[in-house]
This record gives structure tokens, sequence and C-alpha cells, in this order.
């Protein structure tokens, strides 16, 4: 990442059934463990709605230094392998930047 410039930001939610967080944790986990020993790869965080009925039970907010290297990560074999397990979860997810404070 350059001097100065700011990460881009992965927003990824995710639909969830009831009952199957636990499965889910452990899939997001595994894919986490492996995204962070990529090139461009800042950090992470997983978060779980508190309101009821929600439509993304869970978002996974990230950090990358370019669309790029986000993209050769989540495109790379070794990816497809860490994340098998949350095959069953849709995802929606998109890269953004800050454009205001």
């Amino acid at each position: 990442m350059e001097t100065g410039s700011q990460p881009l930001i992965l927003i990824n939610a995710f639909e969830v059934p009831d009952g199957r967080e636990d499965e889910f944790i452990r899939g997001w986990e595994a894919s986490r463990d492996y995204l962070q020993t990529q090139p461009g790869y800042v950090d992470t965080a997983l978060h779980q709605a508190v309101s009821p009925n929600p439509d993304f039970r869970f978002v996974n907010v990230g950090r990358w230094a370019s669309p790029q290297e986000f993209q050769q990560a989540v495109q790379s074999p070794g990816f497809r392998e860490a994340s098998r397990a949350l095959a069953d979860f849709r995802p929606h997810p998109a890269l953004y930047r800050i454009v205001r404070t």
C-alpha cells in the first residue's frame, strides 16, 4: 500500500439462517485465516446483528490495500478451499472507499 493512501473497505453482508451461526462463524474464521496471509490484506472484523429478524445476520468489514490484491486473493485456489464452508451462506460483497468523514 502506498504511504499515505487509505485502504479500500470490503463490506460483505451474509444471509445466515437461524441456528447456523456457529457453522457460519467457523467458515468465516477459516476464510479469514487464509486471507490474512495474502498480499494487500490489512484487517477484518465480523459483526453480528442484535436487532430482531435482520436481512443480514452477519456483516464482515475488512480493509484491503487495493482492489487488485483483493481480487487475486479471493480468486485463488487457496481461498476457494478455505471458504468452502461458506458455500451455503449467500454473501453480498462490495469494495468501498471513504469519501467523507
